[in-house]
C-alpha cells in the first residue's frame, strides 16, 4: 500500500464535561477531507486515546470512517499494551473499513521491552492482522525509542508496511530507509499515482457491478506474468488504476523536521501540526515532490517555529488551541491536561497569525 503525503492524526474532540463530541468530529473529518491530505489517522497519540474507554474508541473509528472521503487512506490507530488487545482493536477497524493499523510500541513495563520482547509482539500482531501494519514510535510519549535495527529488521515482514517514526532524529530516518532499500513490493495506486486501498478498489467494483460496468486491463501482462507493470492500466468503474513499486515508507511525526526528513528519503508525514494546518504542511511536500528544493525550504522556515512550539512543547492543549483559531474545533483537552493560560494563547495565536487555513 502506498503511504505518501500528509496525514493529520486528528485530535478528538470533547465536550466541556469530557464526553466525546461526535457532532464536531464529523465536522473536522469533512473539513479535512477537502484538503490536500494524503489521508487522516484516527487515535494516534495526538487523538488522546489513552484517555479513552474501548467502547469510545470504537465509536471515534467508526464515526470518521462514516464521514471521512472515500478516497482518504484511514489509518487506525489501534496500538495498546498486549498483543492480544491490540489485535481485538485492529479486528474491529478493519470490520469498519480501515486500510492501515498504526501500533505504537508496548512501553508500560519498560525494561522488559527487549528486542526480544519487541520482535515477539510485532510478528505476532502482523502475522495474525486484517491490516497492513505501521510501526509507532513515539518516544516523547512512551519513554522508550525503538532501535533502528529491530526497525530495520521487522521491515522484512510482509505485512509490516512502513512505520511513523516520531523521535525528530533526521540521521535515523536516512539509516532505516537505507537499510530497507532492499524491501520492493507492489502497491495499487491511482492513474496519477494517489494510493487506492482494499476498500477504495472493493467500492469501485461494486459502483462497476451496479452500474453494468466491466473491469478492464489497457497495457497490461498476461495473467501467467505474476507482477504488472506500472505502464498497465485496470478500470474498475469509474477508477483507473495502475501498479507501483514502493518499499518500506517511514512517515515522520517531526513537522519542523519535513523537509530534511524528505530529502532523508521519508515518504511524508504524520504531523499534529497538519491538524490546525494542513494544507501549509502539504506544501511543504508538494514543493519538494515537485524537486523545488528553495520553496520547499521557505515553506518549511515559515511553519518551523509554530511546529516546534505547538507540538513540542505546549502539547494537545496547544494543537486544539490553533485549531479552534484556524476554524476546526479543537476544543478542550482531558484531564488531567490543562488548558492553555491567556497568554499561551495568545502566543499560539501569534504563531499562527500567517499560517491560516
Amino acid at each position: 500500500m502506498l503511504l505518501q503525503g500528509i496525514f493529520p492524526p486528528i485530535t478528538t474532540p470533547f465536550y466541556p464535561d469530557g464526553n466525546v463530541y461526535f457532532k464536531k468530529l464529523e465536522s473536522n473529518v469533512e473539513r479535512y477531507s477537502r484538503t490536500p491530505v494524503s489521508g487522516i489517522v484516527v487515535l494516534g497519540s495526538t487523538g488522546e486515546s489513552i484517555m479513552l474507554s474501548d467502547h469510545e474508541r470504537r465509536d471515534v473509528f467508526k464515526t470518521v470512517r462514516e464521514s471521512a472521503a472515500p478516497d482518504k487512506v484511514l489509518i487506525a490507530g489501534t496500538g495498546v499494551e498486549s498483543a492480544v488487545e491490540t489485535l481485538r482493536l485492529t479486528e474491529h477497524a478493519a470490520t469498519l473499513g480501515y486500510d492501515v493499523a498504526m501500533i505504537r510500541t508496548p512501553h508500560f513495563y519498560r525494561k522488559q521491552m527487549q528486542p526480544a520482547n519487541l520482535l515477539a509482539f510485532y510478528r505476532t500482531v502482523a502475522d495474525s492482522s486484517a491490516l497492513p501494519v505501521l510501526i509507532y514510535n513515539v518516544p516523547p510519549f512512551t519513554g522508550y525509542d525503538m532501535p533502528a535495527e529491530l526497525i530495520i529488521e521487522l521491515a522484512e515482514h510482509a505485512n509490516i508496511v512502513g512505520m511513523k517514526e516520531s523521535n525528530g532524529d533526521v540521521e535515523k530516518v536516512r539509516r532505516i530507509v537505507a537499510a530497507t532499500r532492499h524491501i520492493k513490493r507492489i502497491a495499487t495506486v491511482t492513474e496519477t499515482f494517489s494510493a487506492v486501498t482494499p476498500r477504495m478498489l472493493v467500492a469501485a467494483n461494486t459502483e462497476s457491478k451496479n452500474g453494468g460496468g466491466e473491469l478492464v486491463t489497457i497495457g497490461g501482462p498476461s495473467e501467467s506474468k505474476p507482477a504488472p507493470s506500472s505502464s498497465a492500466v485496470t478500470i474498475v468503474g469509474k477508477m483507473k488504476t495502475r501498479s507501483k513499486e514502493v518499499g518500506f515508507q517511514v512517515l515522520v511525526g517531526a513537522a519542523h523536521k519535513l523537509h530534511p526528513s524528505l530529502e532523508a528519503g521519508a515518504s511524508g508525514g504524520v504531523l499534529a501540526f497538519a491538524d490546525p494546518a494542513p494544507t501549509a504542511c502539504y506544501e511543504i511536500y508538494a514543493a519538494w515532490k515537485e524537486g523545488d528544493l528553495p520553496l520547499a525550504r521557505e515553506k518549511q522556515e515559515r511553519i518551523a517555529a509554530a511546529a516546534q512550539r505547538l507540538g513540542g512543547e505546549l502539547g494537545i492543549p496547544g494543537v486544539k488551541h490553533a485549531m479552534d483559531f484556524n476554524g476546526y474545533y479543537g476544543g478542550p483537552a482531558r484531564l488531567p491536561l490543562l488548558p492553555l493560560t491567556a497568554e499561551q494563547k495568545a502566543e499560539v495565536e501569534r504563531l499562527l497569525a500567517d499560517i491560516r487555513n
